[in-house]
């Protein structure tokens, strides 16, 4: 794993491995944190997060502009993912039910690092498993615009070949789950080390 980054975070980087090996960083760098040992609201770096432009599970084109005017989680992963995406997805649903009365529960975004296979009707039934956030939104695009949106995030992912498997290859990528304020700027972001009870505090801590 190649640690470049473009600015300095005081932190480990973290990728996560779906399938053999971790990840390359391309260049732009990595997002990571601290995890528990960092405070809720000093996550905020401003040069984490940036304009998307990709196709919800509907099919209709997006941008963040979409999304503006609450709180809005990003995550990247995709549907073949065994084990790390829908851990991630699945304690942020834990974490939304533990939020107190009236809070607000943000809007969730999974955006696909793997296009060729997540199509917006592999999403749109993807995203209807009952442990994940409810109205959970997955987005897809052409290569290109998903790499886009990764870059703008510090996130990277790469295409690690499995022969020997059905699937014929999976994903490695950064397990991040970023949070963006009603202005599409990062507000904090989670770590694999953050459990429900933690995320729920800060949520409701935040908005």
């Amino acid at each position: 794993m190649r640690n470049s980054f473009a600015f300095a975070l005081p932190a480990l980087f973290l990728l996560a491995a779906c399938g053999a090996s971790d990840a390359p960083a391309s260049g732009g760098g990595i997002a990571s944190s601290g995890g528990m040992k960092s405070g809720c609201a000093s996550r905020a770096y401003s040069e984490i997060g940036g304009p998307i432009s990709l196709i919800d599970q509907t099919g209709a084109r997006v941008t963040e502009d979409n999304y503006k005017g609450k709180p809005t989680v990003v995550y990247f992963g995709f549907t073949y993912c065994p084990d790390v995406c829908p851990a991630a997805l699945s304690t942020l649903g834990a974490a939304y039910r533990r939020l107190p009365e009236g809070e607000t529960v943000p809007q969730t975004l999974l955006i696909t690092v793997d296009p060729d296979r997540d199509t917006p009707e592999a999403l749109a039934t993807y995203v209807t498993t009952p442990a994940f956030p409810p109205g959970l939104v997955g987005l897809t695009g052409s290569a290109e615009e998903i790499r886009g949106a990764a870059d703008h995030f510090k996130a990277d992912y790469a295409r690690i070949e499995q022969p020997e498997s059905l699937a014929e290859y999976t994903m490695d990528h950064t397990n991040l789950i970023y949070v963006m304020d009603e202005d599409w700027k990062l507000k904090t972001f989670f770590t694999h080390e953050d459990t429900p009870e933690t995320i729920s505090a800060c949520l409701a801590e935040l908005f």
